[in-house]
């Protein structure tokens, strides 16, 4: 067994957009910084389960403006350096594409040059309370458990995995409710004269799901064309499951792993796709919806839809309420409100509500139904998680998480926390 004891200011546990931004917006504040991430590589869903486009770091307007910046503009930066993004792209919402092998080395830089300490591999098993505080997370990896101090945590595992183990509140889903979740696919050999738009698609789906072909979900879904490779991504395969049961996530990636080869044949009856091939499925399913943190404020709708304005505001989401139904495959698309069509993120919502120590980043964050499929999205993620990084760095210096230095912070390190002082739309291929 393992016996070394590690210490830290901050832990966290997590290394998907939420997870570094949070860490990065930690260490930039001065503290001693770790991140645990079990997947051999950061990134999260990005290169974990092949979702290749970072939505919500585009205000969805005639003239997007960016509206999370800070880690997530750094990360932009270094992937244009290399060829790794592309866009911003409208369709529905305004998204950027990635490249999945330039977003892991990429963040890799990211930490590197922040001091992010990085432990891959190190799969949190549980976590300590004291006095009402998390005080420690064990890792496992081959050598047995380890034990993690910090002053403060950040949950961007996306599961609440630290707040569940560590006996804070949570929740799965909301009242009954959970986002389905959906298998990214990525399709190789298709001509580059191709005709990739939804319309051709949709029509070659539903001609199979006439014909009797099976197993289908979705008849749509956004499809493009991914930096370097070329190669062409789509969100069609859906099925629903329990993200915290082995079982029922086990089923799951069985019965997305047979559409996707039903979906290839399909794919293959288009013109210029006929030598079509599978080239990564996830390798694990896109989880838009798991646990959450229940926490001091819980984002709303009509916090959402109305663009609100909160005076402890420490990022922005932009991304529309994008619920994804189980029972119908289908999905609903609200935007936000407000004069520049965002929303601001109050330190409370991220703040949980009986655990001081912990804070909630990416879709731990406390999002009622609606809010919650906006808040999701790994560019808000980025937003949340740096805000996340800032707090827990001031909690841990000070004892407390004071609004006005954690606002000071994250401006000071670039990130935008005000819906109505967004840069000007002419910057937005530079900007972020």
């Amino acid at each position: 067994m393992g016996t070394e004891q590690l210490s830290y200011d901050i832990v966290v546990v997590g290394g998907g957009s939420a997870g570094v931004a949070a860490a990065v917006g930690s260490a930039q504040s001065g503290a001693k910084t770790l991140i645990l991430e079990s997947a051999g590589f950061l990134g999260g869903a990005a290169t974990l389960k092949c979702v290749q486009t970072y939505c919500g770091l585009f205000t969805i307007v005639d003239q997007p403006r960016p509206s999370v910046l800070g880690v997530a503009a750094s990360v932009i930066r270094k992937l244009r350096a290399i060829g790794g993004v592309r866009g911003p792209v409208k369709f529905r919402g305004v998204f950027m594409l990635l490249d999945t092998e330039a977003v892991k080395f990429v963040l890799d830089s990211v930490c590197e040059d922040a001091g992010v300490d990085v432990l891959l591999h190190a799969q949190m098993i549980c976590a300590e309370r004291s006095g009402g505080r998390i005080r420690s997370v064990t890792y496992h990896d081959h050598n047995g458990d380890h034990e993690v101090t910090a002053k403060a945590f950040v949950d961007a595992s996306g599961e609440c995995d630290l707040a569940y183990f560590a006996g804070a509140s949570t929740r799965y889903g909301n009242h009954g409710f959970v986002n389905l979740g959906t298998l990214g696919t990525r399709f190789g050999g298709i001509s580059p004269d191709a005709d990739i738009s939804a319309d051709v698609w949709q029509a070659a789906i539903r001609r199979a799901r006439r014909d009797g072909r099976e197993p289908l979900s979705k008849d749509t879904s956004m499809i493009a064309r991914v930096p370097l490779s070329n190669d062409v991504i789509t969100y069609l395969v859906s099925e629903a499951y329990d993200a915290r049961s082995a079982a029922s996530i086990s089923t799951a990636e069985r019965l997305g792993r047979k559409q996707a080869w039903a979906y290839l044949d399909i794919i293959r009856t288009i013109k210029g796709c006929e030598n079509a091939y599978l080239a990564v499925t996830g390798p694990s399913f896109g989880t838009r919806e798991s646990r959450h943190i229940d926490c001091t404020y819980q984002v709303t709708e009509a916090d959402v839809l109305k663009g609100a304005s909160f005076e402890d505001s420490v990022g922005l989401g932009s991304w529309g309420t994008e619920w994804h139904d189980s029972e119908t495959d289908q999905s609903v698309f609200n935007l936000p409100g407000g004069a520049n069509g965002a929303y601001e993120i109050p330190l409370r919502a991220l703040t949980s509500v009986d655990t001081p120590n912990l804070f909630a980043a990416g879709r731990t964050a406390d999002g009622d139904q609606m809010a919650g499929a906006s808040l999701r999205v790994m560019g808000t993620a980025f937003a949340t998680g740096h805000a996340c990084g800032a707090a827990a760095a001031q909690f841990a210096h000070s004892g407390s998480a004071d609004v006005p230095n954690i606002q000071k912070a994250l401006k000071t390190q670039g990130a935008l926390t005000d819906a109505n002082d967004l840069p000007d739309p002419v910057k937005l291929l530079t900007a972020a």
